[in-house]
């Protein structure tokens, strides 16, 4: 099974093609320009110095959240672009599920988290064995101490990754919690991620269309937040 994938939540943006769990190709810019610049030309190259085109690709997936509102709007946008003219099926993916498949090998529970400002972190949590993942908490927005008395409970060693990572390790060993860092090549989303996410999620027959795709934000913009706060307010 080809599958084409899309990373565009966070500040960098990476594409991948792979066969099952095989990595045939992967492209990654972190270079300041706009997703909406960069995505749609690297999918292209990317293809093309493959020798194939979409017609090859059998699922197109995508980090749908959660993330940054406008990379993930990109991402999906784009992904919809690509698989609607062929009817292709798509897999809405977990950002912070696809993090963690990079770590799957390690065989030692595993933490994504991802800042999500106002005090929180995206977080999703997994025990690793044989490069499988076994998802032990639901994609959330979390605080740190919640987060802390959660870990605290598990006694495990974590292994933390995202762009949160850094971020919680410093307040987590602080509390004396057993944490680590994922290594630098790995502690960030990639393409290759989203495409192993995917491929679960078409074995477990939980693929979509391009009408059905759509970004998991997880919580409220800020917009939409300030938006409900006046309308409360004049209710008042």
């Amino acid at each position: 099974m080809k599958i084409l994938a899309l990373e565009s939540s966070a500040t960098a943006c990476s594409v991948a093609l792979c066969e099952d769990e095989k990595l045939i190709a992967q492209s990654y810019q972190n270079n300041g320009l706009t997703h909406s610049v960069t995505l749609m030309p690297m999918t292209t190259s990317l293809l093309s110095g493959c020798g194939l085109t979409l017609e090859d690709v059998d699922v197109i997936a995508v980090a749908a959240g959660p993330g940054s509102f406008t990379g993930l709007r990109i991402g999906v946008a784009a992904a919809k672009g690509l698989a609607w003219p062929g009817n292709k099926p798509c897999a809405a993916c977990s950002t912070l599920e696809s993090m963690a498949w990079n770590l799957a090998h390690t065989g030692l529970d595993i933490c994504a988290v991802m800042d999500a400002r106002r005090n929180q972190v995206y977080n999703a949590r997994f025990s690793s064995a044989n490069g499988k993942l076994t998802r032990l908490f639901p994609d959330r927005a979390i605080s740190l101490e919640h987060l802390a008395a959660e870990l605290k409970i598990s006694g495990k060693t974590q292994l933390l990754v995202g762009d949160g990572a850094v971020l919680c390790y410093t307040t987590l060993k602080g509390m004396g919690l057993d944490v680590r860092l994922a290594p630098p090549h790995l502690q960030f989303q990639s393409a290759w991620g989203v495409a192993r996410c995917g491929l679960e999620l078409a074995r477990q027959g939980l693929l979509t269309d391009a009408a059905g795709l759509a970004p998991n934000y997880h919580r409220l913009s800020q917009a939409e937040r300030e938006r409900l706060a006046k309308e409360h307010n004049k209710g008042e």
